[in-house]
């Protein structure tokens, strides 16, 4: 079996790392690597004959959880491990709501991440025993969530974007349907993040289902 894998961090470094990692095992292939989610986003256009992702969080651009959610959205059949030095509890919650498969810590050894890797693929949940106790405490303690109804007044352009990237639209594509530059379109998003009160897009396309404005 051969499993296609791509990875998605900001840090080469630490990309050379991870591929050294899996270079131990025969079974597993990098395809391709990507410095942001958005990057990730037009490979995976160009190629997504992907099995699984191995993805950062803290990213610039587009960061691994917006990355996951979109991803899942246009490609349910990838599988994705966040690979992160972060293991808090708000990180831990937005990932699984993203809907990722596994999370686990970069400084996992080779042999543990090439189980996680097959136990994910199988239909299991990779994840590091200290983050498997972080999820077990979230599912008894969740993170409740505000379901106000704000008045919330954004323009028609600011919500033909939403529309848009509630759709897995990389901005690059946004920009395009809406014959706009990616600039311009950034700079709707900024306006968007700052009137739902948000920071970034998986929150602000819930938001706006939220408050019935997409």
């Amino acid at each position: 079996m051969n499993i296609k894998i791509a990875i998605v961090d900001d840090n080469t470094f630490l990309i050379k790392a991870v591929e050294e990692k899996l270079s131990f095992f025969e079974d597993l292939q990098v395809r391709f690597t990507a410095m942001n989610g958005e990057e990730v986003l037009e490979k995976l256009e160009e190629n997504h004959n992907i099995d699984l992702i191995l993805m950062d969080i803290e990213m610039s651009v587009m960061n691994g959880i917006e990355a996951t959610y979109l991803v899942k959205q246009k490609y349910p059949h990838i599988k994705i491990i966040m690979l992160t030095v972060f293991d808090n509890d708000e990180n831990i919650f937005n990932a699984i709501k993203a809907g990722a498969d596994g999370y686990l810590l970069k400084e996992i050894n080779a042999g543990d991440l090439h189980s996680g890797i097959l136990e994910t693929l199988n239909g299991g949940a990779a994840m590091n025993p200290s983050i498997a106790l972080k999820t077990l405490k979230l599912l008894r303690n969740p993170i409740v969530e505000e379901k106000e109804k704000e008045e919330i007044k954004l323009t028609s352009r600011e919500v033909d974007v939403l529309e848009q990237l509630s759709k897995g639209l990389s901005y690059n594509a946004v920009a395009e349907n809406l014959f706009l530059s990616t600039g311009t379109i950034r700079k709707h998003i900024e306006n968007i993040y700052r009137k739902l009160q948000v920071h970034n897009k998986l929150e602000a396309v819930e938001k706006a289902k939220r408050n019935n404005i997409i």
